[in-house]
């Protein structure tokens, strides 16, 4: 019975796990099973490869299909399985060669036209995929910001069909420039500041030190003007801090603006009366009780 193995990547907080997902064509009665502790998304998968294989002009294979996305124990979820079934069951029918698929890790939603869109959490899979040794194909809307990380190939797909010319050698993608570090002007400068020489000298010992810091008064003394300045004395982030830095933006959905914001310092100016679940995220607050001292 032919099979195919592709490689792809589970979203897992800051990491991304490993998920081989390996395709088995049988006989037997017309249809997919994806397996392997999948949520509803994924199982829905089938429905999604089945109409993108069809709209861009391959042949559906007869019988039955099984899809295992191993480990059979990491949780997977959401569409970004939806290239790498594709390309297991392209391989598997040898609609496409298989020979260099062990290079490459996908990951990818398919719409039913053979478009493929962006997926959340996409840096944590480019810095897994590049400590692995392998390149990544995305999507076109993901590919800019996975090729933040550096040292890793990262192809840029719009859809199904190419990705399928790209491993055929007949149209191969280029690939994703890496990103440049912002030349916009970070924000406010601590220079501007008139006066308030205790506090910027508080500023100064603390971004020095790397210190903790804690500005207290009533409002409208300058607090959070002083605050949002300290970063204007902090050095630039070198390439693993800015990393991260994209990285938490990347799982937290925010699209990452590797042009104004790569290499600088985030700031954020929570309002004095948000919640613990406000401060410190859904999940982790959910699991704190109503006794919960802030």
């Amino acid at each position: 019975m032919p099979l195919a193995t592709v490689h792809t990547r589970a979203a897992s907080g800051l990491d991304a796990d490993a998920v081989t997902v390996e395709v088995q064509l049988t006989g037997g009665e017309f249809g997919t099973s994806i397996v392997g502790l999948t949520e509803t998304a994924v199982k829905e998968a089938s429905f999604r490869v089945r109409g993108a294989m069809r709209h861009a002009g391959f042949t559906l294979p007869t019988g039955h299909i099984i899809a295992h996305l191993a480990p059979a124990d990491v949780k997977k979820s959401g569409g970004r399985f939806d290239l790498p079934i594709a390309i297991g069951i392209l391989a598997a029918s040898e609609q496409i060669p298989s020979h260099q698929l062990d290079q490459y890790e996908f990951v990818g939603e398919l719409a039913l036209s053979g478009e493929l869109r962006s997926v959340p959490s996409i840096l944590p899979t480019a810095r897994a995929a590049q400590r692995a040794g392998r390149m990544l194909v995305a999507p076109c809307a993901s590919a800019t910001e996975a090729a933040l990380v550096p040292d890793l190939v990262v192809f840029g797909a719009p859809d199904l069909l190419a990705v399928c010319a790209h491993l055929a050698a007949r149209e191969p993608l280029p690939p994703v420039p890496p990103a440049r570090r912002a030349t916009t002007d970070a924000g406010d400068d601590l220079i501007d500041v008139r006066g308030q020489p205790h506090a910027r000298r508080a500023l100064e010992v603390a971004a020095a030190g790397h210190h903790n810091l804690l500005f207290i008064g009533p409002p409208g003394t300058g607090k959070s003007m002083l605050a949002n300045r300290l970063t204007s004395v902090l050095p630039p982030l070198n390439d693993d801090e800015a990393l991260d830095v994209a990285t938490v933006a990347s799982i937290s959905g925010r699209r990452f603006d590797a042009a104004r914001e790569w290499g600088v310092r985030p700031f954020r100016a929570p309002h004095h009366t948000a919640s613990n679940i406000a401060l410190v995220g859904c999940q982790f607050g959910k699991k704190m009780g109503p006794n919960t001292k802030k």
